[in-house]
């Protein structure tokens, strides 16, 4: 086992070796920006951001007055603080902070790995924070991350990431084991979407991986079948026609679990024709891969066209023969 240490001028501080100081204008930063979201204050938010992100704040602010009604309501606590320091004088094209303790086999139970493109040199924080509303089970719990960057002595927002824990009613070991249930049913492409979701419930901001980030993925590695090494059939044969597929993605909605695929359409203008459309691909996707009927209630068909205007059917799978 060894200590991660600087490496080609980038650092990691955990809170183990945090000054006390540091950790306590981090967490106090955190806190102070969750008090302001959870009261809907997106001017103060954008006051405190630094210049780059205050530029361009609408998705902030958006994601902001979305979950409002959650902020409100709930409790936030600590998770986790980092510490990332990057020297130098020119942005660094890629950025890698190895973080905590890590053995010959990479991450442990205790270590973290950040990895940003195009950082400018300086201070930065990463404070988690859990967030739960006790008052009702169902809203969360959720993840907060804060990036924060130092200015003048200050921790200013730089960037924001809130996550629901849960996806689709079911949390991150919930999709592990139904993953690993179904690989070991042969059950490719099912396994390979749950432990795909597990892995992305496992961490709030996505260039942040872990011991348990790591291995999920390496899991999804494994069941990998040949026609989609990344999940994404390139080509999706139906009745007389072959579609271009753009991307397949799962995700959890309602206590459901859906299977979106979106595909490439010549035009989605006419409603009644790219409903028949999509419909068509939702049932040329599960002739393909039948054992979808066992992971996922519905497939959702998104047409796309040329001008990016697109169109969406979901299709209760109980309803295709």
């Amino acid at each position: 086992m060894v200590l991660t240490s600087a490496a080609w001028g980038q650092t990691c501080v955990t809170v183990e070796d945090m000054e006390a100081p540091v950790r306590a204008g981090l967490e106090a930063a955190g806190q102070k920006y969750f008090d302001l979201a959870a009261k809907g204050d997106v001017a103060g938010l954008k006051a405190s951001a630094i210049p780059s992100v205050a530029a361009d704040f609408s998705g902030i602010q958006g994601a902001v007055q979305a979950n409002q009604s959650s902020f409100s309501k709930a409790q936030a606590v600590v998770r986790s603080t980092f510490e990332l320091i990057a020297e130098g004088i020119e942005p660094l094209d890629r950025a890698e902070f190895l973080c905590g303790v890590f053995g010959k086999t990479g991450q442990t139970a205790t270590s973290a790995e950040f990895v940003l493109n195009g950082l400018p040199p300086g201070k930065y924080g990463v404070v988690i924070l859990e967030v739960t509303n006790q008052a009702a089970a169902d809203d969360g719990p959720y993840g907060l991350g804060w990036v924060l960057q130092q200015i003048g002595g200050e921790w200013k927002l730089g960037g924001f990431q809130f996550k629901n824990q849960r996806s689709g009613g079911h949390d991150r070991a919930w999709f592990a084991e139904k993953g690993r249930a179904f690989a070991a049913k042969g059950e490719k492409h099912n396994a390979w979407y749950y432990l795909l979701e597990a892995r992305n419930l496992a961490t709030v901001v996505p260039f942040m991986s872990t011991r348990e980030t790591d291995r999920l993925y390496e899991e999804a590695q494994k069941v990998a079948s040949a026609d989609a090494p990344d999940g994404v059939p390139a080509e999706l044969a139906g009745v007389g026609k072959v579609y271009k597929i753009k991307n397949v993605f799962a995700y959890g909605v309602a206590g459901e679990f859906h299977l979106v695929v979106k595909y490439e359409a010549a035009d989605v203008s006419d409603s009644v024709k790219a409903f028949g459309e999509n419909q068509a691909v939702a049932r040329a996707l599960l002739a393909k891969w039948p054992e979808l009927k066992d992971g996922f209630s519905a497939i959702e068909a998104r047409g796309t066209d040329s001008s990016g205007r697109d169109f969406g059917t979901v299709v209760e799978l109980r309803e295709l023969k």
